[in-house]
């Protein structure tokens, strides 16, 4: 598999991690390449590394192991005390040089500190942080957030937390300083966020600064006339000849009806193209890459969900988030046409893997655990604002409903289009959409001021 190139910051945040045993946490704003430097680092490391995430799909997405089947914890609230550790699973985690962590922003702070004491329990140095284990993150708390804790387990993180956030976990405990190394106590870990800068995504200056108000929440009047005037045009109507163009929803059940809708109102035979599973893939959809039952029509507007990998030597015929229609479809492929060329797109296959550990040359190997094939697409009139994360569109019409429910929402939307020309508003923005954590602001202050002080 070829790796992508590396921009001169990106280069020496790989140098950061692959020569130190420094901590570090890797942000930046949306299109900043945070997943481009995470794919270089798996294949080019030198360091026995396992690369997980909180969530089965963002794990398939880095071809690491969900957190919990790594670590082999508890689903819920992970409180004080031991952990139950197999032989195998304590044989895995004392094999690791550098655990990733993707997606890092969706991590609660109990389940980053269950994770610094399992590793502390497996290799039997509990005085040391995450029992000498690099820790490398990959996310923006500006985009995903947590899951909240209810009940019970939120009166706990309540308790025992000044926030659910990970980097208020305990093993994190101190304050911002520096160059936003967070310098903490005799028995904590240091951590050094380091924020990429260089956005590869938009290129327009002016954008970037409307963007970069609506993610740390200081949109002024002038900022939101300038989106709302920009988004009040009328989109273009595909029976006119015009590309395709894609909806940004906040709620499942929007997205849903929007692509129902448009399914049911295309002429034809529907077709259906059922997934085929292999081993422990879990259940329902949440857990799948792609739809199990895929229901396609000639006409109808898909989404790539993977990258090319196949055109060797060429350019990627099309990318993760790629929008085309569907122009044939047979029992092996499905015809689809992207800005005015076709393709014959056949079943793509997600491999899960599960790390195990090799007693002979005492190295971590991957295995794969189980397959998922299908087609590697999804109607597309309408995506969730969630399942368009880390995807880029030219252009697409942003459907805010009542509002944006949940903190960095709006930004989510917003920062997928490449420029303000293919912005398309379904109602103007409100302030009450410009949603930013209290807790992220915090934090994200005390790394500025920090790295403001030390220079």
């Amino acid at each position: 598999m070829s790796t992508p190139a590396l921009s001169a910051e990106q280069e020496a945040l790989f140098r950061l991690i692959e020569d130190t045993r420094e901590h570090v946490f890797v942000t930046g704003r949306a299109g900043t390449g945070k997943s481009t430097l995470l794919q270089y680092l798996a294949w080019n490391t030198s360091k026995q590394i396992a690369v997980c995430a909180p969530t089965g799909v963002a794990a398939l997405n880095v071809e690491g192991q969900t957190i919990h089947s790594l670590f082999k914890l508890p689903i819920g609230l992970i409180a004080s005390g031991d952990i139950d550790q197999t032989d195998a699973t304590r044989k895995i985690l004392n094999a690791i040089d550098t655990l990733v962590i993707d997606e890092i922003s969706m991590v609660n702070a109990d389940l980053m500190d269950g994770i610094d004491r399992s590793l502390r329990q497996a290799r039997n140095r509990r005085a040391e942080p995450f029992g000498g284990v690099q820790i490398v993150m990959f996310g923006d708390p500006y985009q995903l957030a947590p899951v909240p804790p209810r009940g019970d387990e939120a009166r706990y993180i309540a308790d025992h937390y000044r926030s659910f956030w990970f980097f208020d976990a305990k093993v994190w405990a101190g304050e911002a300083a520096g160059d936003g190394l967070i310098e903490l106590g005799r028995h904590g870990a240091d951590l050094h966020i380091r924020e990429l800068t260089e956005i590869h995504r938009q290129s327009d200056p002016a954008f970037k600064a409307l963007l970069n108000g609506v993610r740390y929440g200081h949109v002024t009047a002038d900022m939101a006339g300038v989106l709302n005037g920009a988004g009040a045009r009328k989109p273009p109507d595909p029976a006119d000849g015009e590309h395709p163009i894609i909806t940004l929803a906040t709620r499942n059940d929007i997205v849903n009806t929007i692509n129902r809708r448009h399914l049911d109102a295309l002429v034809g035979r529907m077709q259906t193209a059922n997934a085929e599973i292999n081993g422990d893939f879990g259940r329902g959809d949440a857990s799948y890459p792609a739809d199990a039952e895929l229901k396609l029509k000639v006409g109808a507007q898909v989404m790539f969900l993977r990258n090319d990998i196949s055109n060797f030597g060429e350019p990627p015929r099309w990318v993760n988030g790629t929008i085309g229609t569907v122009k044939r479809i047979t029992g092996s492929s499905v015809r689809v046409e992207v800005d005015g060329k076709t393709y014959d797109v056949e079943p793509a296959v997600w491999e899960k893997f599960r790390y195990a550990y090799n007693p002979g040359s005492k190295t971590l190997s991957r295995e794969i655990v189980a397959e998922f094939q299908q087609f590697p697409l999804r109607l597309a009139w309408a995506v969730t604002i969630h399942k368009s994360q880390g995807k880029t569109y030219d252009r697409a019409i942003i459907d805010l409903g009542s509002g944006a429910f949940a903190p960095g929402q709006t930004y989510v939307a917003l920062s997928r289009l490449t420029s303000l020309d293919g912005l398309y508003l379904t109602r103007p923005l409100r302030p009450s959409d410009i949603r930013v954590d209290p807790d992220v602001q915090r934090f994200m202050a005390g790394v500025r001021a920090a790295r403001a002080q030390a220079t």
